[in-house]
């Protein structure tokens, strides 16, 4: 995994492979701040990272200038080495162990972009965008990102306002609508 564009461009992030987890290719995560740069401005926003695994999102959105990201992971070497890497670069992040849908039931904070990339077999990643937008946790303006497999089809959700597929890697956007 690479930073692809900000402060750390070109930085490797080499995570411990004790973390079990499916890092955003570069392929897809380069497809996803292109859409982001025309959708969104990135600098000084705040970003809650679900499922953060390597941090690879947290790292890139700050590298960016996100004004800061919360990341979110239930394993603790996940949250060991995220916090340990952002102090390295003096980015911005904070990581916290913790279940997200426990996280979801019990909201804290508000966010600018909040980014979900949970396992694509993941029992109730379904609910993940309800669970989202019926909470305090996205801004009036703000972006939900979920990243998901091909057997996630979130086609029919009424806040569902883009989606774009990078080979395995799917990416839906909702935000939350006027009535």
């Amino acid at each position: 995994m690479r930073i692809i564009r900000g402060t750390y461009k070109g930085h490797k992030l080499t995570a411990p492979k004790s973390i079990k987890a499916r890092p955003t290719t570069d392929f897809a995560k380069e497809g996803l701040f292109n859409i982001l740069e025309n959708k969104i401005d990135i600098v000084d926003a705040s970003v809650l990272d679900l499922f953060t695994g390597t941090g690879n999102l947290s790292f890139e959105f700050t590298s960016r200038r996100a004004k800061s990201s919360i990341a979110i992971d239930i394993s603790h070497i996940s949250v060991r080495f995220v916090n340990e890497q952002a102090k390295k670069w003096k980015l911005p992040i904070k990581a916290f162990k913790n279940n997200v849908f426990k996280f979801l039931a019990k909201p804290v904070g508000t966010f600018d972009i909040v980014f979900a990339d949970p396992p694509y077999a993941l029992d109730g990643i379904a609910k993940i965008p309800d669970l989202v937008l019926q909470s305090t946790l996205l801004s009036k303006d703000g972006l939900l990102i979920v990243e998901h497999g091909k057997e996630t089809d979130f086609k029919d959700h009424p806040n569902l306002v883009d989606f774009r597929n990078y080979s395995k890697v799917n990416f839906s956007f909702f935000k939350h609508l006027v009535d």
